[in-house]
């Protein structure tokens, strides 16, 4: 069986930052990701960040993504792809697949960076062909160069929604229509006035009643709802479209956590089911960490921000930085990410982790029965 200092399971900016930021310290690091290709939703998103300059304020996703993996590089990071992880165990073992078969490796502590899964809906004609998720059509675009259909109807208005259907427009599809149900938009203004300049029309407090197509999709209709979400009838309208893409949230991967014998908690507003955590990302196995989605969906730069808060508590927890050190730099991460989780739609997603780490503590002093 193979040894390492510190697995890391899922090669995304979680996964990258973390294995950097426990490197630099002088942690033997592996990487293991059942993709072809590291860097997870980096690579996906050609849009600029904005925010702050310490958060990649002006650059590429793919850029930052690039960096990361040159980061990766020169600290002697091994990274191994194409290797889908089945179980996690609490010995510390971990059983992976190769092309050879499946293999073991052990590890003194572990840090699961496994991201999350798109939701879908469920409607009439949802499994014809054209219909998917709005990650599996920024997939197509932005990595494989491929238009997924060339009249769109985009369901979902958070900024996954609003992303993708701009990014649509940049590869030469027509966005027929963005549907919301919810009466407001989700996402950030920004990116909603761009198709709205685009003149994309929103269609709000509506969704999808039925989507109909003989090999394929070609007509869309919607439906207004009500308050209670329910469709008001005779409001029904038609749209032809080819492609339908799904823009409604996302779970986290918690499966190999649970396997781990990691305890959960529910939050709502970060995806459902999460990992609980420390204020370092520990979980109650004291050798597994979490970062990123799996610990709560989140934007992509506050799922690096938990990646190094994690690889600097598993270097301090291996012996590779003392106390007063790591307390210090888990400092300033953190002071990093509340810049991250203030404002508008941030202060929701602090109040939930806030809550995550309370409830961790109940658990270690004994007072939460789970």
């Amino acid at each position: 069986m193979r040894e390492t200092e510190l697995l890391i399971v899922g090669a995304g900016p979680a996964g990258l930052s973390a294995a950097c930021e426990a490197a630099r310290a002088g942690v033997q690091v592996m990487i293991i990701d059942e993709n072809e290709r590291p860097g997870g939703q980096l690579f996906k998103q050609i849009h600029k960040f904005f925010g702050s300059r310490v958060h990649n304020a002006g650059t590429r996703g793919f850029r930052i993504g690039e960096k990361l993996l040159e980061e990766t590089k020169e600290l002697g990071v091994e990274v191994q792809l194409g290797y889908p992880v089945y179980g996690v165990f609490s010995d510390n073992q971990v059983i992976y697949g190769t092309a050879e078969g499946a293999r073991s490796i052990h590890a003194k502590k572990i840090i699961l960076a496994t991201g999350a899964n798109e939701n879908n809906l469920c409607f009439e004609g949802s499994v014809l062909p054209g219909v998917m998720t709005a990650g599996a059509a920024q997939t197509m675009i932005n990595l494989h160069h491929v238009l997924p259909g060339q009249r769109v109807v985009m369901v979902g208005s958070g900024n996954v929604g609003l992303i993708v259907s701009y990014q649509l427009l940049q590869a030469g599809a027509k966005v027929e229509a963005l549907v919301e149900a919810a009466p407001a938009i989700g996402g950030y203004e920004v990116h909603a006035n761009k198709l709205k300049r685009a003149g994309v029309p929103f269609f709000l407090s509506h969704t999808v009643q039925k989507v109909t197509g003989k090999d394929g999709a070609e007509e869309v209709i919607i439906v207004q709802v009500d308050e209670q979400f329910k469709p008001v009838p005779g409001t029904e309208k038609r749209i032809q479209a080819d492609t339908v893409c799904m823009a409604v949230g996302l779970t986290p991967m918690i499966e190999l956590a649970a396997l781990g014998g990691c305890r959960m908690t529910v939050s709502p507003a970060l995806g459902g089911a999460v990992p609980m955590h420390d204020t370092g990302m520990k979980t109650t196995n004291p050798d597994i960490y979490v970062a990123g989605d799996i610990a709560g969906v989140e934007e992509a730069s506050t799922a690096m921000e938990e990646g190094r808060l994690a690889g600097t508590a598993a270097a301090e927890s291996l012996g590779y930085l003392d106390t007063e050190t790591a307390g210090l730099r888990k400092q300033e991460i953190r002071r990093r990410l509340e810049l991250l989780r203030s404002g508008q739609f941030g202060a929701k997603r602090a109040d939930a982790k806030a809550d995550i780490e309370e409830v961790y503590r109940q658990w270690e002093k004994g007072g939460v029965n789970l």
